[in-house]
């Protein structure tokens, strides 16, 4: 019984490696050069997604937390 209780739990641990994997998706190393969005502060104002190409003019609030743009396009690609 005890070796049916850890293959069942070997099996389950597997399963749940699996769905994590399927939902971090493919991750790409962090170094330089690889980053997500470039912020330009001076001498005019910008926010730039590089992987959907969306910009945004309101830098103080994409740095305030308002991704909501960044996100749809983002999910729009991704669909």
């Amino acid at each position: 019984m005890q070796i049916l209780g850890a293959k069942l739990y070997q099996i389950k641990e597997r399963e749940q490696q699996k769905e994590i994997k399927k939902m971090k998706g493919n991750q790409s190393a962090i170094e330089w050069g690889s980053q997500i969005r470039s912020y330009v502060l001076h001498p005019y104002k910008l926010v730039k997604d590089l992987r959907t190409d969306v910009e945004v003019s309101d830098v103080e609030a994409v740095l305030d937390g308002d991704l909501e743009e960044f996100i749809e396009a983002e999910l729009h690609i991704s669909a």
